[in-house]
């Protein structure tokens, strides 16, 4: 039995690119499954469909459930994580950290 390799894996970030779902407010978003027999992706929050439920223990009401469907996984394509504040922070800190340390290494040279 081999595995289908894909482009994207769960947890990736991903926007649509083509199909219905291009235009959706929310065409970005996090993979949550990837079904690679049938080469398809469910996306965080992209392409809600309604799904009818029955009563059951769960839901003694029975009711109308919102849930991801899936897109195939041509129409999408991987992009870079969104950077929150708490991470850019940590990114110039880091990016600032080196040359603080270049700029006192130079000093205690030039001094001695």
């Amino acid at each position: 039995m081999s595995r289908i390799k894909t482009h994207v894996k769960t947890g990736d970030h991903v926007q649509v690119i083509s199909g219905n779902e291009k235009y959706a407010k929310p065409n970005k978003g996090k993979v949550l499954q990837v079904i690679p027999d049938k080469q398809q992706v469910i996306i965080e929050g992209v392409r809600m469909i309604k799904k009818h439920s029955r009563k059951s223990q769960d839901r003694p009401d029975g009711g109308i459930i919102e849930l991801e469907g899936p897109i195939h996984i041509s129409n999408v394509k991987k992009i870079d994580a969104p950077k929150t504040k708490k991470t850019a922070k940590k990114a110039a800190k880091k990016a600032a950290k080196p040359a603080e340390e270049v700029t006192s290494d130079t000093e205690t040279k030039e001094n001695s």
